[in-house]
């Protein structure tokens, strides 16, 4: 193959608004394809669209400018490249973009929540995570079109909110059993051959993903065979792992599908949130049979289900010493309660329950040793070291649980952290007395007692306002171009931070440097308009949103300005 001449251009200088367009233009074909079922076009588009000089950039900006671990090394321990070098990786990428050369992946252990257990993650290198970048930006629109409606894990556009609605939904109603189940190692074993087989792809790309799946791995100085599973890390992996689960709910739902008296269907529901799964039913001798097929439907994708995590219950009633159950973080459960609580079906008749789902027990648990542990590592940092780091984590636990029956459980969050705060001053300060310490470390506010040094101060969890989550609407995907939907939802999406809810509103959804609409995986900054370093505020009126990359060329360019 001809090699590809360098172009005549800085990276900086790439039209970055004509390449999102472009690349997005045929992802939306493919999408609009597969949802047809034209098996031919999608596999020409695909070929089109990874042979683009515009996607090839597109694949090495999003590992390395976007991604989360672009400073990670693999094997080679090459990471954080330069300009030059994205330039010289692009066009390696375009060269030959269906090379099935593959290095080993780096063995990286990481601590499991919650556990003593440790996850293996499996970290490319460079070079491969972008070839992987590429090749999910062909293969993501088809399965788009293909995914389930009840699957949230690893897709853009849906999140755990959404899987924990659709779990209300199903049962604030009517009560039901559950099978509250999760799969073994699901990264770590699935079968190579009936993951390629389901992919269906077309011959060329089935040989370079079958290469990194049989790449090895490398352990210290030690390289071992690579026989099953995708790897933890690889920026394809959790697409791969979504296309082997695949056709779960549908076969669930094609085998228990039954006729009522009313002459309508009833099926069991399953949410998916990738290897964590839930199936619910009013039939309890259903469920018994859904587990045991949902355990032979695995077996052919080599995977089983993890006995110690799996379990029946039921949502009202004690079921096996247990009622509820725990899904993402959530405890779901309903609750017996008198005619003055209860709720109501649709026509208006009480059903003698209510539907609470708020915070799992262990979650705040490891919330609390987490804050815990971070106050006593800062106990020599400043007052204001402490609140500026304190308080990320507060509100990203805070929004997490910000659209469920959470507003007692951040109150009390709050309550306990005061107290851990207390004992952090009085450490400080022994010999001091409380009248002391109380007028150095806390402040009088609207009759409040406000942690704080100077203009920072520390938030409450309690003040985060609950807002009820709107769930996804059916199979819709990002892909479908209808850019009002998605830019809605995510200026209201209980992930989001309140300011950058109002920037993305006040923005109408787009970046204010490329002008290009946020996409749902995007990786949004504030910018200030007017830099700090020359008399730039922290108000509203001088911040805004940019792309992770297009804060990285605003910020070059204010360096100039103020140079």
């Amino acid at each position: 193959m001809s090699t590809v001449q360098l172009p005549m251009y800085e990276w900086n200088t790439i039209p970055w608004a004509k390449v999102e367009r472009t690349v997005f233009k045929l992802q939306k074909r493919i999408y609009q394809a597969s949802g047809r079922g034209n098996k031919k076009t999608v596999h020409r588009l695909q070929r089109l669209l990874m042979t683009s000089w515009y996607a090839c950039l597109l694949a090495v900006r999003r590992v390395t400018q976007d991604n989360q671990g672009k400073k990670t090394a693999g094997v080679d321990g090459v990471k954080n490249l330069t300009q030059p070098q994205r330039l010289t990786l692009t066009q390696k990428l375009h060269a030959d973009p269906f090379n099935p050369k593959a290095s080993p992946v780096r063995r990286v252990w990481i601590p499991k929540p919650g556990s003593t257990e440790k996850r293996p993650l499996g970290i490319p290198v460079m070079e491969q995570r972008a070839r992987q970048a590429l090749v999910k930006l062909a293969l993501e629109p088809e399965w788009e079109a293909k995914f389930e409606p009840n699957s949230y894990g690893f897709r853009p556009g849906r999140s755990a909110h959404d899987a924990i609605e659709a779990i209300f939904k199903c049962i604030h109603l009517q009560a039901k059993y559950v099978l509250d189940a999760d799969i073994a190692k699901c990264f770590d074993k699935i079968d190579h051959t009936a993951l390629l087989a389901k992919l269906q792809t077309f011959p060329r790309l089935r040989r370079v993903i079958g290469t990194w799946l049989k790449a090895g791995i490398m352990d210290g100085d030690r390289l071992f065979p690579s026989t099953e599973g995708v790897p933890q890390g690889g920026v394809v992996s959790p697409l791969l792992m979504n296309v082997a689960l695949t056709g779960l709910e549908t076969s669930v739902a094609q085998r228990f599908r039954r006729r009522e008296r009313n002459g309508s269907y009833r099926v069991p529901l399953v949410v998916r949130y990738a290897d964590d799964l839930v199936a619910l039913d009013a039939d309890e001798e259903v469920i018994h049979q859904v587990k045991e097929f949902i355990a032979r439907w695995l077996q052919d994708l080599g995977l089983e289900l993890k006995p110690s995590k799996t379990q029946i219950t039921h949502t009202l009633n004690h079921y096996n010493n247990t009622v509820g159950f725990d899904f993402l973080g959530f405890e779901v459960r309903q609750y017996r309660v008198g005619k003055t609580r209860t709720a109501h079906n649709g026509k208006g008749q009480p059903l003698g329950f209510k539907t609470i789902i708020k915070p799992s027990k262990e979650n705040i648990r490891r919330h609390k040793r987490t804050l815990a542990a971070f106050i006593d590592r800062h106990q020599q940092a400043t007052q204001a070291v402490l609140i500026a780091r304190l308080n990320p984590k507060i509100k990203g636990w805070a929004n997490y649980y910000a659209t469920v029956c959470s507003k007692k459980i951040l109150h009390s969050v709050d309550c306990w952290l005061y107290h851990k705060l207390w004992a952090w001053a009085r450490r400080r300060h022994p010999n001091k007395g409380k009248r002391w310490r109380a007028c150095k470390y806390w402040g009088f506010h609207l009759g409040r007692w406000i942690f704080e040094a100077g203009s920072q101060r520390l938030v409450k969890a309690s003040h985060t306002p609950i807002r009820r989550h709107i769930k996804v609407q059916g199979i819709r995907s990002p892909y479908d171009g209808d850019w009002l939907y998605w830019a809605t939802r995510s200026g209201a999406h209980p992930e989001i931070p309140k300011r950058i809810a109002f920037l993305l509103k006040r923005q109408k959804g787009k970046c204010a440097f490329c002008g290009l609409y946020f996409r749902c995986e995007d990786l949004l900054e504030q910018d200030h308009i007017l830099p700090r370093s020359i008399g730039g505020t922290n108000s509203l009126s001088n911040l805004q949103l940019l792309h992770r990359h297009c804060h990285d060329r605003k910020t070059a360019q204010d360096n100039l300005m103020v140079s």
